[in-house]
Order: structure tokens, then C-alpha cells, then sequence
């Protein structure tokens, strides 16, 4: 029993797939098991394809492991599995060496070369090589399908509460803190600049944001800053700052996950600096209020 995909961000939609190969597993006493890629396919087809993603492949692989599905099959996909048709990729893939007994099929989701056939096809084909194909239901909220897409468009315009809520998870970005300007230590406000493990994840909307910060295992309350710095200079490439709250060690060269909360503002120029760290103190106190409302 098994549904195959790419399953970026493991949201909502996702998830509701995965309860129904689940259900029909439990009720036909088979193991139920989700058919994934670790690269993006359309990475391998077009080498200069920057896909934005909602997470990495560890995290999803974290992240499908929640849904406690049985089995998590990846499969490197390759230019010679791309030119399979989804005939092919059906019977020597799927049936000969998976051994998939009912097929799952999201209700847009299309595979096989060029992405040609549809349900009804997947149907056809599943008939005769011997594999059920059952076409799964769709999940909306207010009226609109969740998927990946819908997802990476709201975190690019800060609207994060609703991103989370289609997740069903806060996003997150993890990396590594790298060397920056350090000014945000003359101003009372030291930085970690982070420098994303995951190359293509999508970065949310440029502002400020109530985040919590996990360190070493520990959970600390932080405002997060991403922007080009306008007020100082307004450099070009995108900032990744943290100013976590109560913790005065040094994280260089460490790693840290922040875990988006809400979006407080958008980035903004100030007339002077002085302005800029008036504003950052309230920025402080307005994420200091958000973040008590997770307690």
C-alpha cells in the first residue's frame, strides 16, 4: 500500500493522503509506505533549476516519520528513471521491485515521462500489470487545495501564521553561524548571522519575526531579522540575523534552527541610526508579547 510523490514541506495535504493509504493498509493487513526522492526531479532534467524548497531531505524524511507511516522508500531519481513512461515506471519500479499492491494517486499528482498520462491512465495501466490504483481525495481549506506551492507563496509574503497552519508544523530554517558586520553589538543587540544548510529553501518575506531558537538542545526566545540592512547600507545580498534573548555565548561556526513564530514588520530605512534601535526595542517588546501567547 503505498502513494508516491515528492512531499515537499510534509504538509497538511500530505498528510491527509498519507491517513488514507494507512486506513486502506490497516484494513487489508498490508504495511503502508510512502515512495519519495531525495533531489528534486526537475533538478536532474534541468542542472541550472533552482527549486525553492520547504524543506531539506533530512527534514523530510524527520517529518514524514511523524505521520507514522511504515515504510519510507527513496529512490535516487536518475535521467534514465525520468524517460520511463509511466507505464513502465509502474511495473518495473513500483510492482517489480517494490512490490506495491495498491497505488495511492494524489488527486493532481501526474509521473512518467513528460508527466503525459492521468488517473485514468494510472488506472488502466494499474489493471494490467496487477496493482490496484486508487485515486486519493483531496483536503482544502477555505475552499483552496493546501499544497507545496500555495505554502512557499505565503511565507514569501510574511504571512507565516498561515503557513504554519498548513504545514501543521512551525517552518524552520537551519545552519551554520558564520562571521557578519557585528553591529548589532554597539547597538545592544548582538547577531548570529545565519548561513542555511539547505541551499534552495525558501527564505520568508524581508522583516522581523518572533521566533524561538533551539541551541544545543535548548529552546531560547529570539527576534529574527531578514533583510538587506538599508538604514547601514543596503547590501544587496538577503541577511539572516537572530538576536537571541538571555544567551551571551558564542555561536561561531555552530549550528541553530529557528523556528518561525509570527511576522512582526517589514524591513524598512530609517532617516538615522538612532531611530533604527528605537524601533529595534520595540521590535524586542512586540516579540517579547507574541511569544508569551505560546506559553
Amino acid at each position: 500500500m503505498a502513494s508516491v510523490g515528492f512531499f515537499d514541506g510534509v504538509h497538511i495535504g500530505h498528510r491527509h493522503l498519507i491517513k488514507q493509504v494507512k486506513e486502506e493498509a490497516k484494513r487489508l493487513n498490508l504495511p503502508s509506505a510512502i515512495i519519495t526522492f531525495p533531489i528534486h526531479p526537475r533538478k536532474v532534467l534541468q542542472k541550472d533549476y533552482q527549486p525553492a524548497l520547504l524543506c531539506g531531505y533530512e527534514e523530510k524524511l524527520e517529518q514524514l516519520a511523524t505521520t507514522q507511516i511504515d515504510y519510507c522508500i527513496s529512490v535516487p531519481f536518475t535521467h534514465d528513471l525520468s524517460l520511463l513512461s509511466a507505464r513502465e515506471f509502474m511495473e518495473k519500479v513500483l510492482k517489480n521491485y517494490i512490490g506495491v499492491h495498491t497505488l495511492f494517486v494524489g488527486y493532481d499528482h501526474r509521473f512518467g515521462h513528460n508527466r503525459e498520462d492521468g488517473f485514468k491512465e494510472y488506472k488502466h495501466y494499474g489493471t494490467e500489470i496487477g496493482m490496484r490504483v486508487i485515486k486519493a481525495s483531496e483536503w482544502q481549506i477555505e475552499g483552496e487545495n493546501v499544497s507545496s506551492t500555495r505554502i512557499r507563496s505565503l511565507l514569501k509574503k510574511g504571512e507565516i501564521l498561515k503557513a504554519n497552519s498548513l504545514l501543521s508544523y512551525n517552518y524552520t530554517l537551519s545552519g551554520k553561524i558564520v562571521e557578519g558586520y557585528r553591529v548589532g553589538r554597539t547597538i545592544g543587540f548582538p547577531t548570529a548571522n545565519i548561513r542555511s544548510w539547505e541551499r534552495y529553501k525558501v527564505v520568508p518575506a524581508l522583516g522581523v519575526y518572533a521566533v524561538l531558537v533551539h541551541v544545543r538542545d535548548v529552546i531560547y526566545e529570539g527576534m529574527l531579522y531578514i533583510g538587506t540592512r538599508p538604514t547601514l547600507h543596503d547590501d544587496p545580498e538577503i541577511s539572516v540575523e537572530v538576536n537571541i534573548f538571555d544567551f551571551n555565548a558564542d555561536l561561531y561556526n555552530q549550528s541553530l534552527t529557528v523556528e518561525f513564530i509570527d511576522f512582526i514588520r517589514p524591513d524598512r530605512k530609517f532617516e538615522a541610526m538612532d531611530k533604527l534601535v528605537e524601533q529595534i526595542h520595540r521590535d524586542k517588546i512586540s516579540v517579547q508579547q507574541r511569544l508569551l501567547k505560546e506559553k
